[in-house]
C-alpha cells in the first residue's frame, strides 16, 4: 500500500497543479474530452461517497453542543456568498448563464478540502467539519430555493428538480458512504490511502470535460469571469473572517469561518449547471475549482507561521478524548486533501 499512499498523498498535495494542467490541455486540444460530460454527476457521487466513507458521528456533535458558532458561520456562508455573487454578476454584467452560475456558485455549500486548509491554518478543525457537515445536509432545500429568489431573472429554476439532483448526488452517496464505514470499518481504514486519488481524478475528469465544452466562451469571457470568481472568493474570506470577529469568535474560530465561507463546493456546482442551467453555466464553478486551491493554501500557509495563543482557544473545543479523536480525522482529511 506504501506506492499507492504515495501516490495518493502527491495527487491531493498537488492538486491545484494538476487541475490547472488539464484545464489548459482540454482548451488546447478540447477533442478527446469532448464526450465527458456525460459522467459528471456520476464522478460527483464516487468524491461524495469518498466524503461519507471519512464522516463519524463525532463531526455532528459540534452542532448540537455548541450550535452558536456552526450556525453562525453556516448562516454567512448561505447569504453572504449568493447575495454579493449578485451583486458581482449585476456590476460585471455577465451574460445570463454565466451570470446563475456564479450565483450557484454562491449558493452551494462549503467545499471539503476546506477542512484541510483550516487543519494547515492551525483553525479550529472541529467547527470546520460540522460547518461543511451542516451546509451540506441543508443544501438539497436552501440551494435551490436560493437559486430560485436570485437567478430566476436569467433562466427557469425548478427548485424540485434540483433537490432531487442534490439529494441523488450529495445526499445518497455520503449516507452510503457513511453506513459502510459504520458496518466495515476496518476495511475503510484499510482503503483510506486510496480515496484522494480517486477523488482527485475525478475532479480532474470534471474539469477537462466542462473546459472542452466551453473553449470558445472562455476565449471570449475568460478574464471577466475568472475575475469575478476571484473577488468572489477573497470577499468570502475576508467577510467570514470579519463576521466571526464582530460576533466575538476567538481566532481559531475566525480562521474556520473564513475559510469555510470563502471556499464552496465547486464540483456540485458544475454537476448542478449542467445538468439545469447548460455547460456554460457551469464555466464559474470550474474556475473556482482551480482558484479556491490556489488561494486557500496561500492563506493557510500565511495563518500556519501565526500560531494562536493557548488561551484563545476554543470556547467550542473539543474535550481530551474527542480532541484524540478529530486528530485522526485530521490526518484522514488531509490524506483526503484532492477532494473538492
Amino acid at each position: 500500500m506504501k506506492p499507492l499512499e504515495t501516490i495518493s498523498n502527491l495527487a491531493g498535495k498537488y492538486f491545484a497543479i494538476w487541475v490547472i494542467g488539464v484545464a489548459i490541455i482540454a482548451y488546447v486540444m478540447p477533442a478527446p474530452f469532448l464526450g465527458l460530460g456525460r459522467y459528471i454527476t456520476i464522478l460527483l457521487g464516487v468524491v461524495m461517497f469518498g466524503m461519507g466513507l471519512t464522516l463519524k458521528p463525532v463531526d455532528f456533535k459540534l452542532v448540537l453542543r455548541k450550535p452558536v458558532p456552526v450556525i453562525i458561520g453556516v448562516a454567512a456562508q448561505f447569504i453572504i456568498m449568493p447575495l454579493f455573487a449578485l451583486l458581482l454578476a449585476i456590476v460585471f454584467q455577465l451574460p445570463a448563464e454565466l451570470a446563475a452560475g456564479l450565483v450557484l456558485l454562491g449558493s452551494v455549500p462549503g467545499g471539503t478540502s476546506s477542512n484541510v486548509m483550516v487543519y494547515l491554518a492551525k483553525g479550529n478543525l472541529a467547527l470546520s467539519v460540522a460547518m461543511t457537515s451542516l451546509s451540506t445536509m441543508l443544501a438539497p432545500i436552501v440551494t435551490p430555493l436560493i437559486l430560485l429568489a436570485l437567478a430566476g431573472q436569467w433562466l427557469p429554476v425548478d427548485p424540485i428538480a434540483m433537490f432531487l439532483s442534490i439529494v441523488q448526488v450529495i445526499i445518497v452517496p455520503i449516507t452510503l458512504g457513511v453506513l459502510i464505514r459504520k458496518f466495515f470499518p476496518v476495511t475503510v481504514d484499510k482503503s483510506a490511502t486510496a480515496i484522494p486519488l480517486i477523488s482527485v481524478l475525478a475532479i480532474i475528469v470534471i474539469v477537462s470535460a466542462v473546459v472542452s465544452a466551453n473553449v470558445e466562451s472562455i476565449t471570449t469571457s475568460g478574464v471577466l469571469i475568472f475575475s469575478a470568481v476571484m473577488v468572489h472568493n477573497l470577499f468570502g474570506l475576508t467577510l467570514g473572517y470579519l463576521t466571526a470577529f464582530m460576533m466575538k469568535l476567538d481566532e481559531s474560530q475566525r480562521r474556520a469561518i473564513s475559510i469555510e465561507v470563502g471556499m464552496q463546493n465547486s464540483g456540485l456546482g458544475v454537476a448542478l449547471a449542467t445538468a439545469h442551467f447548460g455547460p456554460l453555466a457551469a464555466l464559474p464553478n470550474v474556475i473556482a475549482a482551480v482558484w479556491h486551491n490556489i488561494s486557500g493554501p496561500i492563506l493557510a500557509t500565511i495563518w500556519s507561521k501565526k500560531p494562536i495563543k493557548l488561551e484563545e482557544h476554543h470556547p467550542v473545543a473539543p474535550t481530551k478524548p474527542e480532541l484524540r479523536r478529530t486528530g485522526n480525522e485530521s490526518t484522514r482529511r488531509v490524506r483526503y486533501a484532492g477532494r473538492k
